[in-house]
Order: structure tokens, then sequence, then C-alpha cells
């Protein structure tokens, strides 16, 4: 099993008895987003070969026999978690997907809104221009900039936030906001802190 593969529970411990078919639902999660993606059924054989391969891996109960996601497509679902229910008898799959999961072209075989968990995507592609570079980025730019110059465009984007609210110009503020959080999450990434790491703080507070 890969070492980036978290599994956090016993693999005994799943009921794969439970509804004589040997068979347990596997709800699919996008791992950055946290999007529902799709609902397949495993059994243990399907299970084992998704933990061996690293690419999730179904049972088929229409043609009776093992399908990986992907397999035809190349859409596949690369593993990054799976937990167990508190009975036993179901999987959260976390994965990272190679293209849409839907067979008609969508992200999602559920009908939810594709803006769904972006803002957790956009860290990810501001860090990968960290790393990747890409030639005439305004990301890059301001990763060669430098913390000063990034933390005081977030000063700057906060001021304009706080001037389109007290305006009441909804729409300017909602821009505003948005290159706020943007810029943000710049300043975040070039810290090596990361949105869950702020979900974290919050938690401890809340709690």
């Amino acid at each position: 099993m890969s070492e980036k593969i978290k599994l956090n529970f016993d693999p005994e411990k799943i009921d794969f008895k439970k509804n004589g078919d040997g068979l347990v639902p596997a709800v699919i999660q996008d791992y950055t987003t946290l999007k529902v993606l799709m609902l397949g059924y495993m059994n243990k054989e399907s299970f084992q070969k998704t933990l061996k391969t690293g690419k999730v891996t179904f049972y088929s109960r229409s043609r009776k026999t093992l399908w990986t996601k992907g397999e035809t497509s190349n859409n596949f679902l690369f593993l990054k978690s799976i937990d167990l229910d508190c009975d036993g008898d179901t999987l959260l799959v976390k994965a990272d997907p190679a293209g849409p999961t839907c067979h008609l072209g969508n992200t999602s075989c559920f009908n939810t809104n594709d803006t769904e968990g972006f803002i957790r995507k956009l860290e990810k592609i501001i860090e990968g221009r960290k790393y990747e570079r890409p030639e005439g980025s305004y990301t890059v730019k301001l990763f060669d900039a430098g913390v000063n110059r990034m933390a005081q465009k977030v000063g700057e984007e906060a001021i304009e936030t706080v001037i389109e609210a007290i305006d009441c110009n909804d729409e300017r503020f909602k821009y505003e906001a948005s290159d706020l959080i943007y810029h943000l999450l710049v300043l975040l990434c070039s810290k090596n802190m990361t949105i869950s790491d702020i979900e974290k703080e919050l938690y401890s507070r809340h709690k």
C-alpha cells in the first residue's frame, strides 16, 4: 500500500457480510474540494485492489465483476484515504479525480454546483504556481515579490473590501472580497499554511 494513502481503521472491521451480498457502499469524495463525487460498491477483492493499485476499484453489480473507475476513460480516481463508518458497513473514500467522475462528463454524479469547494481547488492551483512557476503568471510575480508585497496586497484588498461594504455596493463588495481571499491564499501558501490550518485554529476557538 502506498505510503501516501491513509487507512484510518483496521480492514478486518469492514462488515462485508452484513448485507448478504458481500458488498459495502463506498462514498467517493474529492480529496481537495471535499465534493461528493459518486457512490459505488466494493467487495473485499475490490477493496484490496484499491489499496494495492492506488486507483479506486469497485464491484459492478450489473456486470458481476470488478471495475476500476477510469479504465476506459482514463478519468481515474487516485486514492488518498479511506474511512469506515461507525457501523462498519460503509466506506468514505477520498480521492484525486483525474477528470470528470460522471459518465456524462460532469464533475460529480450528483447534481451539485461545480463551484462547490472551489476555494480549496484554487489553493492547490496557487501551490502549483509556487513550484511550477509558469511564465507570465501573476501569482508567480507575487511569490517573486516576497512576503512584504504579498502582505501589502492583502491589506490593500481588505481596505477596498471595507470601502465597498460601507458604500453598500454589493457587486463591487463581492469582487473585492474575492480579491482579498485570493491574495490571502497566496500569503498563506508563502507561509506554508493552508485552509486546513485555519479551519483547525477556528475549530479550536469554537470548542
